[in-house]
């Protein structure tokens, strides 16, 4: 049995598979810090299958440096997390990619 594609790994063909020659130009995906600490992540589902999907805000808070905060907001997946959570929240979007069906996922 093969071991499972690392969430980054998958990232990055899901980004690679959006680029078109146009896609790229316009929108993507963005990585940043917060200062209390954590996470912030932007993917832009513009002219992508998961443009017209709504996640609806959800939020784990398990502590002050343990928690995750995903929904979509204007065509984009948006995630703000701990810093050890980065991992946990690229999850989220990636299983929710896979609920839309083919052609979402990677």
């Amino acid at each position: 049995m093969s071991e499972p594609e690392h969430v980054l790994d998958w990232l990055q063909h899901w980004y690679a598979s959006q680029c078109d020659g146009e896609w790229e130009h316009e929108w993507g995906v963005t990585i940043g810090t917060l200062d209390n600490p954590g996470w912030t992540v932007r993917i832009s589902l513009e002219e992508t299958d998961l443009e017209d999907r709504e996640y609806p805000r959800q939020q784990v808070t398990r502590g002050e440096h343990d928690w995750v905060m995903a929904w979509t907001s204007e065509k984009t997946f948006q995630i703000a997390c701990g810093p050890g959570n980065l991992t946990e929240a690229l999850t989220l979007f990636r299983a929710w990619t896979s609920e839309a069906g083919a052609g979402a996922g990677v």
